[in-house]
């Protein structure tokens, strides 16, 4: 998915093919006046909520956990680093998905080199000479260059014994058993695909995949779980994880139907909650709108159903709801997206504020794309656009607009437009509202997560968003 930070990084990146979620319909566009902290006051701001709330989201990411941003990470090691990861920009891709998680459980030092997936970019010809095919994820063990990620999890599993292995040993009935759930992982993979991206056939398409749903929660009962393998997480959960996180959204979206938060597979949900509750998961995970969006172009479509389609308004933020102040409290059972870390909002305002105001001067950039004019050279997934052209005789319009949505998001709506420096409509005023409204629905649109920010900042960014858009339009 297209993301206001990416240029900032170097990615280009795109959401699916199913409509972004709109700005208010309103009658008028309003001009208005930049009464707004300057850069340098809200970095003052985040810097003293760093300190209140005892976070720093501008800390190093390679020496925390888990992050999508991560380039090189060492662990704490000295050793020379042996291990080289290609994987895509955005974190659609499910394959490199499970090796980054078996490298962050495994905690082998690696470095990382992002590469454009093809449906948002092309990809460097220094890839492609070292990788004719282009496909991702590769891996480059002390020089040697491997594809495949089974290829390549088996080959990190031989190669690094001493980092906390992650499968049972050969000729043992526990390795029997883990080989015999890796198959039952691609049955379920193309279960899902069966009915996620067909019109036709559906109740039995339906059918089939909720029996093999139910084979994979008895297999997650067999050892007592909460993990494939039983208390102790293992290769098998790393290789289930992406797919059971996009089929969890996928089918909300286009089907409206749940694999958790709704009872069914009891095993199912324990098993989201323990991965919910590792950070090595947690720095990897997406959220439903970005999956709803980054599948279509990766798969060739998926088929909605009516029953989807209230699922999807809620996720797209078009039902006037779920993208809007106030946020409801997030939970393992939350509609439309259960999380059961749930949410804190200050933090998560701070999370989303920090990043916009470190990275300001490439986001009023790739906003401005909104506005500006589309690239000659179009991918496949809608709303990429890699060459667009930035607007940026509207720099100084949108460079005020976004400081009046950073400093929402740090003392909030209600204490910013009661403060001398609330957002106003100023008939009068040079700054002109109507191309900012595009400006902000592009970016809004185009939040990726985990590579942007986490679900709970990234549904508070886009909530705040629509708030300054609500107050650039006029009933």
């Amino acid at each position: 998915m297209s993301s206001f930070l990416s240029k900032l990084m170097g990615s280009n990146s795109g959401k699916g093919s199913t409509a972004a979620a709109p700005a208010p319909t309103k009658s008028k566009v309003l001009n208005f006046a930049d009464t707004a902290p300057s850069w340098d006051e809200l970095e003052e701001m985040v810097r003293a909520q760093h300190a209140a709330l005892g976070v720093d989201f501008w800390a190093d990411v390679n020496d925390g956990p888990t992050h999508a941003a991560a380039l090189r990470r060492t662990f704490g090691s000295t050793e020379p680093i042996r291990v080289k990861l290609y994987r895509d920009h955005a974190a659609w891709c499910p394959y490199c998905h499970k090796v980054w998680l078996q490298l962050e459980e495994k905690r082998i030092p690696y470095v990382i080199e992002k590469i454009n997936m093809r449906c948002y970019g092309d990809k460097p010809p220094a890839f492609l000479a070292k990788v004719p095919s282009g496909l991702l994820p590769v891996l480059e063990l002390d020089g040697r260059v491997v594809t495949e990620s089974t290829v390549i999890m088996a080959l990190l599993e031989a190669s690094f014994p001493d980092h906390k292995p992650l499968m049972p040993p050969q000729g043992t009935p526990q390795r029997a058993r883990a080989d015999s759930l890796m198959r039952l992982e691609r049955r379920l993979f193309s279960d899902w695909l069966n009915w996620l991206c067909q019109s036709w056939g559906h109740d039995r398409a339906k059918a089939q995949f909720d029996a093999t749903m139910d084979a994979v929660a008895e297999a997650l009962e067999a050892d007592g779980g909460p993990y494939f393998l039983g208390p102790e997480l293992s290769l098998v959960d790393c290789t289930f994880a992406p797919m059971l996180e996009r089929i969890n959204a996928s089918l909300a979206y286009y089907k409206g139907a749940y694999i958790r938060g709704r009872g069914r597979w009891p095993a199912v949900e324990r098993w989201f909650d323990a991965m919910e509750s590792r950070p090595t998961y947690m720095g990897t995970r997406s959220d439903f709108y970005t999956h709803a969006h980054d599948l279509p172009p990766q798969l060739g479509g998926c088929a909605m159903t009516a029953e989807g389609e209230p699922v999807a308004a809620a996720l797209d933020g078009t039902d006037g709801v779920h993208w809007r102040l106030p946020l409801e409290p997030l939970t393992a059972t939350s509609f439309p997206e259960p999380y059961s870390r749930g949410d804190d909002p200050p933090r998560d305002r701070l999370a989303a504020a920090a990043k916009l105001v470190r990275n300001r001067e490439a986001v009023v950039k790739f906003a401005l794309r909104g506005p500006g004019q589309a690239g000659p050279r179009p991918v496949s997934a809608p709303l990429c656009d890699p060459t667009a052209v930035p607007a940026l005789e509207h720099t100084a319009a949108c460079d005020a607009a976004l400081r009046h949505l950073a400093h929402a998001l740090l003392v909030g709506v209600e204490a910013k437009q009661v403060s001398p420096q609330a957002m106003q409509a100023s008939p009068s005023a040079p700054l002109a509202g109507a191309p900012i409204v595009s400006a902000l629905e592009y970016m809004r649109d185009r939040v990726c997560v985990p590579r942007d920010l986490s679900y709970p900042a990234a549904r508070q960014f886009r909530a705040h968003a629509n708030w300054v858009l609500d107050n650039l339009q006029a009933a």
